[in-house]
């Protein structure tokens, strides 16, 4: 069946009297309401639950290897090729289902705040609470703007669509295929909203770098005298609640690129985890969570609906969406200068990693190559406890071409704008997990600070023996003991043994980066073994 077949179909779905584009907020909000597909909390906030797939199913997700695909994804694990056909003829059946659907929702609009660079996308939904997360997501455009758009790229959504894997050459009922160049992404059987926002980001990772703008897993802010931060890190190593500084602007909190112009947020919005939210510890996000927003799979009393964000009953991956401009102190539009500094979070399972350190080019682009941290509980299906990872570029799951490609455009900004770089670790400190403690917010917030203001740039430093890292000797609001992972361990030897073991595990790992230069392989971990 021809891309234009297949694109005329989709049209003819759109030109039916059931399609609801572009609905204002109260409007979608109704639509869920009378629809029976989330409830309204005390906070004005929409919740809605997703039955089994509380995460995103990374290997339900595929890239349809055609001619314009063939020869540029990098191909494997994480990448999965399907059949061009296979793809069509489930496309088929999705938008043949949709059409039979009283209500489908649209969304038009863009991904990329600096219009130079911008991505016009169409997300159309089955769920009327997926559309309102889209609308919440992504850039949302002007009247005029939506008068001209024109989409590029379109994601069709289905979730209750189910999959039959012996007939339509899928894994399992769930599946998120992403089609360069039919330029459509479709995702069946899976309810989790991530998914629509994941795909997207996916997409613009292949388009950009093409563009010789680097796109980024990371959150950005910015200071009162223009200097830039980025933070890069998986879910759950704290880029969404680092980033929401009160005494910083947000530009975004997941999803950048890094042009000649300076960076900009990719989204229009912020997807953070309410696992354990306060308003004491982080009060940006607390009170962002109102009306417009939704709420993914957060338990709430029967009686009052107020959210319960220490209940991990449906899941730990508990979930938040909101526009940006919920948050009070943001840039905007969500563009700013080059980066002065680049903080790579990693959540350390094994608790040996410094809390903070800073990190020669070579370093950077060994631990950015590495993307070490811990996959934390609920983030993925099938995972109940931290398992160590290694995520190249701290996004691997959404990179579709080689992870050298990024990173050599990483070290090539960092010389060209001297940015500086830390490592730093939100995992645990006093022991593994299970035995240590998460290290305190109130520590990690001191040390970011510290290196924001710049304060660590030419700080005392100490080398760790492990892993060859400078270790800064003072950091203002942190005790001495601390900076240092080995004297937070009761017992010292047990340390050295379980810091030999990550190492090890680095270097495992690096082996593949068979292109990497000498300088940036010899720049891990000091102990070899």
């Amino acid at each position: 069946m021809s891309t234009i077949n297949q694109l005329s179909q989709l049209s003819e779905l759109l030109l039916q009297k059931n399609i609801k584009t572009n609905l204002s907020v109260p409007q979608l909000i109704e639509s869920v309401l009378e629809r029976n597909e989330g409830v309204l909390t005390a906070t004005g906030a929409v919740r809605a639950t997703t039955g089994t797939y509380t995460g995103r199913s990374p290997q339900d997700k595929f890239i349809v290897e055609d001619e314009v695909s063939k020869d540029k994804v990098d191909w494997g694990t994480v990448n999965r090729s399907i059949d061009e056909d296979v793809f069509l003829k489930l496309y088929h059946k999705v938008v043949d289902y949709l059409k039979e659907k009283e209500e489908v929702f649209v969304f038009n609009g863009f991904a990329g705040a600096d219009a130079n660079y911008r991505l016009p996308i169409k997300v159309v939904n089955e769920f009327a609470w997926h559309n309102l997360f889209a609308r919440q997501m992504f850039i949302r455009p002007t009247e005029e703007e939506l008068n001209e758009h024109q989409s590029e790229f379109t994601v069709v959504s289905a979730p209750n669509f189910k999959a039959d894997p012996e007939v339509d050459g899928t894994r399992s009922e769930a599946f998120i295929i992403v089609s360069l160049k039919h330029r459509i992404v479709l995702i069946g059987g899976t309810e989790y909203a991530g998914e629509i926002k994941k795909s997207i980001f996916s997409v613009m990772n292949y388009i950009l770098p093409q563009k010789n703008v680097l796109s980024m897993h990371c959150s950005s802010n910015v200071g009162n005298e223009g200097d830039v931060a980025l933070f890069f890190g998986l879910s759950g190593t704290g880029k969404t609640t680092l980033s929401a500084d009160p005494y910083r602007r947000l530009i975004g909190d997941d999803e950048h690129a890094w042009s000649n112009n300076g960076v900009f947020n990719i989204e229009g919005g912020c997807y953070a985890k309410t696992i354990n939210l306060s308003q004491e510890k982080e009060p940006q996000i607390f009170d962002a969570i109102r009306f417009g927003s939704v709420l993914e799979n957060v338990v709430l009393d029967e009686d009052t609906r107020l959210p319960d964000y220490d209940d991990t009953s449906l899941t730990e991956n508990t979930r938040a969406a909101y526009p940006i401009d919920n948050i009070d102190n943001i840039v905007i539009p969500s563009v700013a200068g080059h980066p002065n500094t680049i903080i790579f979070l990693t959540a350390d399972a094994f608790g040996v990693l410094p809390p903070i350190s800073k990190l020669t080019k070579e370093q950077a682009m060994y631990h950015f190559l590495s993307g070490y941290t811990s996959k934390l509980a609920g983030t993925e299906r099938g995972v109940t406890s931290p398992e160590a990872t290694f995520s190249a570029c701290f996004g691997s799951p959404f990179l579709p071409l080689a992870p050298s490609t990024y990173a050599e455009m990483l070290g090539e900004k960092i010389d060209q704008f001297n940015s500086n770089v830390f490592l730093v670790n939100t995992g645990w400190t006093g022991g593994a997990y299970g035995e240590g403690s998460r290290m305190k917010l109130s520590y990690t917030r001191a040390m970011i600070h510290s290196a924001l203001e710049g304060e660590l740039n030419n700080a005392e430093t100490t080398q760790d023996p492990i892993f060859g890292l400078e270790i800064p000797m003072h950091v203002p609001g942190v005790p001495d003991d601390v900076l240092v992972p080995r004297k937070t361990w009761n017992d010292p030897e047990a340390y050295d043994k379980k810091a030999k073991e990550l190492a090890m595990k680095f270097h495992e790992n690096f082996e593949k980066f068979t292109k990497a230069s000498d300088e940036i392989a010899s720049a891990g971990p000091s102990y070899r073994g």
